[in-house]
């Protein structure tokens, strides 16, 4: 594609993908000429925006030398913009990115700026070492973490004692919990995703190695992707959940489901209603058949980084750290993008007595666990996930056997992965 082609199509998406009016979705606080202009992106409700609006007002207030410009949008639209500006070179000085983002635009290390050359600004020492790790790309450090997510399992444990249940902790209490609910309501329920990756933990478990190795390539035999097909259709075919494609008919407050699987960091949103019910809403720990842990997966929830052909580096630098590390930002985020990696705004949120909630019960069962694996961003490959769904429908509806399917699925990962 040549560069007025380029830019005539980023120009379509960045007035036909905005959620707000192009002029509403750009802060220009600081208009003195002087002023050094510098961009930030991010995707998010009307919520997010507004107050991340805040905090870049607070920030040039900090800052007059300093003018940001803002753009936003919902996560499809921001996607969809992002590829092209990362394929023309016109992305924000600061962005918001995916954890699998650094893969796709960065696989050689070059793609993002190196943050860590900008430590004169940007405070570091504040995210622990281990964490910074997840933002590292041929050893440049190319995206800071904000928080961390994992799949969590979250228990309606009034429902649940109503059966006589205890809170479930392993996959044959899931089935037991099944039988005695009898079709009232399912133990649980989840979207593909969540479904996809609960599988995996079970078949690690049971197989005793990863689904894939290192490097991202498939580790998984046919047999073992045979596993994965079976156990997902026991399960609806027991009633321990609906299927997949309607998990989200089965909000955990709906009264149709006493538990769901969902990300930590939609701990809020999944558990909201329910909560607001009165319902005793807890975490479970990771389903497991002996060390909790064993076959789950943490990924960063979000990162911030610097577009590697910033002609502000030192301006970027301080945006991002103060949307990292300052008082400002932790108040006004709290934990909706989760729990902050940065001790400077768990510290802020600690004195304002923001650390609490199910979110940050879930934050705190995601800590428990010395078995939970980095997650690799090819588990979150979409063609991946839809090939298994269309593999288990395939099964549980009797059009083929899980054998077939499961020799299928392989060959379509396997393309996939490498």
């Amino acid at each position: 594609m040549d560069k007025k082609m380029t830019g005539i199509l980023l120009a379509a998406l960045l007035l036909s993908s905005c959620s707000t009016p192009p002029a509403a979705s750009v802060s220009n606080i600081n208009t003195q000429s002087s002023a050094v202009q510098i961009t930030f992106s991010w995707w998010g409700n009307d919520d997010r925006n507004e107050y991340t609006l805040e905090a870049v007002r607070r920030f040039e207030e900090l800052h007059p030398d300093i003018d940001v410009r803002c753009s936003y949008t919902e996560w499809s639209g921001y996607q969809v913009r992002n590829d092209v500006r990362m394929a023309s070179g016109s992305e924000s000085d600061v962005m918001q990115i995916n954890f699998a983002w650094i893969d796709q635009y960065s696989p050689d290390g070059t793609g993002y700026y190196d943050i860590s050359l900008l430590s004169d600004v940007v405070d570091l020492s504040t995210i622990d070492e281990a964490m910074l790790e997840y933002g590292m790309k041929e050893g440049r450090l190319n995206a800071l973490p904000i928080a961390m997510n994992a799949q969590t399992v979250y228990i309606n444990r009034g429902l649940y004692s109503s059966y006589g249940l205890d809170v479930p902790e392993t996959w044959d209490d899931l089935f037991r919990a099944a039988e005695a609910m009898k079709g009232d309501v399912y133990p649980l329920s989840m979207i593909p995703k969540s479904a996809w990756l609960f599988c995996i933990a079970y078949a690690e478990q049971k197989c005793g190695h990863t689904m894939f190795d290192g490097d991202g390539h498939l580790a998984f035999t046919p047999d073992d992707l045979k596993l994965m097909i079976e156990f997902y259709c026991d399960m609806i075919n027991s009633k321990v959940m609906p299927q997949m494609e309607y998990g989200d008919d089965y909000g955990i407050g709906s009264g149709r489901t006493a538990g769901v699987v969902a990300w930590l960091s939609d701990a809020e949103n999944e558990c909201a209603v329910a909560i607001a019910q009165g319902d005793d809403i807890v975490t479970a720990p990771y389903t497991s058949m002996s060390a909790a842990g064993e076959g789950w997966y943490v990924k960063p929830a979000t990162m911030y980084a610097i577009s590697d052909t910033t002609e502000h580096p030192k301006e970027a630098g301080m945006l991002l750290d103060f949307l990292i590390n300052s008082a400002e930002m932790a108040e006004l985020q709290g934990l909706e993008k989760g729990v902050p990696l940065s001790r400077n705004a768990r510290a802020t949120l600690e004195e304002l007595g923001m650390l609490d909630g199910i979110q940050y019960s879930a934050f705190e069962r995601m800590q428990e666990p010395d078995t939970i694996n980095k997650m690799r961003p090819v588990m979150e490959n979409s063609d991946m996930i839809r090939a298994f769904q269309n593999a288990c429908n395939e099964v549980l509806f009797e059009r083929s056997s899980s054998q077939e399917q499961a020799e299928l699925l392989y060959r379509q990962i396997k393309a996939i992965s490498g």
